[in-house]
Formats: structure tokens, sequence, C-alpha cells
């Protein structure tokens, strides 16, 4: 009789070294965009250990900060940190009462 093993992963988030979800797709592009950049930098005649430098000092920020804001805001902190500043301190209702109570009452005798 066959066995299969069940993928117990299934439904969970990404995770690698501890950055979880979004954090791990901001550490991928910084890391792929500080790349480009170095590299755009060697090819127009920037010294080359000037490169060196500041590829290493911004990966070196760039994975430190990841690894706060994960351990900051946690999994789905960032999401939910984003849709605090959408949403609207309070509402303003130009309407007057009257035109309250007179579409409830439309509503309410038809």
């Amino acid at each position: 009789m066959n066995t299969y093993h069940i993928n117990k992963g299934i439904g969970r988030t990404v995770e690698f070294k501890g950055l979880k979800a979004q954090y791990l797709f901001i550490f991928a592009g910084g890391l792929l965009g500080l790349l480009i950049c170095i590299m755009i930098m060697y090819i127009a005649g920037v010294n080359t250990y000037l490169c060196l430098t500041l590829g290493g000092a911004s990966s070196g920020i760039l994975i430190w900060q990841t690894f706060s804001l994960n351990a900051k805001y946690g999994e789905h902190g960032l999401m939910k940190l984003g849709s605090q500043k959408k949403h609207p301190q309070y509402i303003i209702s130009r309407k007057g009462i009257y035109r309250y109570l007179k579409t409830n009452r439309q509503k309410n005798s038809a």
C-alpha cells in the first residue's frame, strides 16, 4: 500500500530566516535595487572602493531596517499601518437634520 505525506505548510505565510510575508519581498526587492544601482555606478566610472563601500553600507542598513520592521510590526503590521493612514479621522456630514428625517419618512411610507 502506498503512503503519502501531507504537506503541513499549506496556508502558512512565506518565511525565510525570520522574515515573514511582505518583509521578505521588501528585503529581496531592496537588495536587487541596490545591486542595480551599484552596477550602474560602476559602469559610469565611479571609484570601485566607493561603490563597494556604498553597497556594503546601504545593504547593511536595508537588512537592519527590514529586520527591525519585522520585529516591531509583525506579520501583518505594515498592512494594518497602511490601512490606518487611509482611514478617515472623522466623518463630516453637511446635510441638515431635516433632510435625514425627510428621506426616512418617504422610505417608510412607500
